[in-house]
């Protein structure tokens, strides 16, 4: 077998195998003396056909076989001669000459990009500092008693965060459109759940009232036809419902699993969650930082066919999380090209860090991750089986692990700005 490589454009590599033609021919010759002993053609007894009449119907499809076959076995050591690493699978030309004796094929393929590791130093990162207060505290117990609030109706004028029942028509250039009409429909006033300006206008409204409540269009609105005009809203008020809150109370405090209603066990539940959450986001936001930094001291150009596996990857995840009951939407590529080429990339980058550091997700390591993880959960080790019972997700967990020993290898390269923040400023940059 002979190999030579051929450079293309980019990563893409051309490589040239010739096969040896006479261990070629004697395998179909083999194949078809071997097929004769009890081959049946019309006029013959089986076992009795002229091999040459095998050859004449049978030769074609025996040699494209052992063809097929001695390609498919050359491959690795054609790729381990050529000292070349492809990255997806090869487009195989056959280049086939029997009267010339010529067995042979031609793969084009792109190959994993050499990389070497460009130092960090000089660049730096900010690491958010902050604490959870008693504050924090407070504004979550405010929000779980906002999404469990319960409607009243109320005899006065509504106000802001009042819910009206109402029955509208919408117009544009005085003609109703698609879509503009309802029947009891219920608005919370200051949510923001309609057009900007319609919920304001409900303020002081009384069950029974009619008003005409006029808005603007937003230019960049998802019905282009309706885009920046004028809308006029026939409004039939029918109720007004005010919202009651939950107290936190000790029959409050048992919906989150604390069986004997204590405030103060409920109230350092809360913290807890809350100072996890922080540790991941700010674990989160200098990994993102380091990444970035890693991707612009070492640039690189990544074969696309791992780009195009990683689309199809995000695509199929994507599908997921839509929940569409099995069915599937045709999301384009560009919904995904950034994302993707960004995460072959640093896998790229981050297996090199690994490699030449030799980094490794110990035992105690990856229990300790696997820990934090379930820590949130009713029952941990649950949790914990869950993972361990299945090699795969144990091994997502493995590659989170192996990332943050990265990060924090990479760390000692760079510069750690160290930045008070609060809770509330932390989470509302995501």
């Amino acid at each position: 077998m002979q190999v030579s490589v051929e450079t293309g454009d980019g990563l893409t590599r051309r490589l040239r195998v010739d096969l040896p033609a006479e261990e070629i021919e004697q395998e179909i010759e083999k194949r078809l003396q071997n097929y004769a002993r009890s081959a049946r053609l019309p006029g013959f007894r089986p076992g009795k056909v002229p091999l040459r009449m095998l050859r004449q119907r049978y030769g074609d499809s025996v040699r494209m076989e052992v063809f097929g076959e001695r390609v498919e076995a050359s491959w690795p050591q054609a790729i381990a001669e050529s000292e070349l690493r492809p990255a997806g699978r090869p487009e195989i030309e056959p280049d086939l000459d029997q009267a010339a004796g010529r067995y042979g094929y031609v793969a084009e393929f792109e190959v994993f990009p050499d990389l070497e590791l460009q130092s960090l130093d000089g660049r730096s990162v900010t690491r958010p500092v902050v604490e959870v207060t008693e504050a924090d505290v407070d504004e979550t117990i405010e929000r779980v008693r906002q999404q469990r609030k319960r409607w009243e109706s109320v005899e006065r004028a509504a106000a802001e965060g009042d819910r009206v029942l109402m029955d509208f028509e919408g117009r544009v250039d005085d003609e109703p459109f698609e879509g503009g009409s309802g029947e009891d429909i219920r608005v919370e006033i200051g949510a923001g759940r309609f057009i900007p300006g319609f919920e304001e206008q409900l303020i002081g409204a009384v069950a029974g009232d009619e008003r005409s409540v006029e808005v603007e269009f937003p230019e960049d609105y998802q019905e282009s036809a309706l885009a920046g005009k004028p809308a006029v809203f026939a409004v039939k008020v029918k109720d007004v419902e005010a919202p009651v809150l939950p107290d936190v109370d000790a029959e409050f405090v048992k919906e989150f699993g604390v069986e004997d209603g204590d405030l103060e066990r409920f109230r350092a539940d809360v913290r807890s969650n809350l100072e996890r959450e922080l540790k991941q986001r700010v674990r989160t936001r200098v990994k993102d930082q380091v990444m970035d930094a890693l991707l612009e001291a070492n640039p690189l150009t990544v074969p696309s066919a791992l780009i195009a596996e990683e689309i199809e990857s995000l695509r199929q995840q994507a599908n997921q999380n839509l929940n569409l009951g099995g069915a599937q939407i045709s999301l384009p590529d560009e919904l995904f090209a950034d994302n993707a080429r960004r995460r072959v990339a640093l896998g790229l980058i981050i297996a090199e860090v690994v490699k030449q550091h030799e980094l490794e997700a110990d035992s105690d390591r990856l229990r300790a991750a696997l820990e934090e993880m379930a820590a949130s959960y009713d029952d941990p080790q649950a949790v914990i089986d869950y993972y361990q019972a299945d090699r795969q997700r144990l091994a997502g967990v493995e590659s989170m692990v192996l990332e943050d020993l990265v990060v924090e290898h990479l760390l000692e390269q760079l510069q750690v700005v160290e930045e008070p923040t609060s809770f509330s400023a932390l989470t509302s940059q995501d």
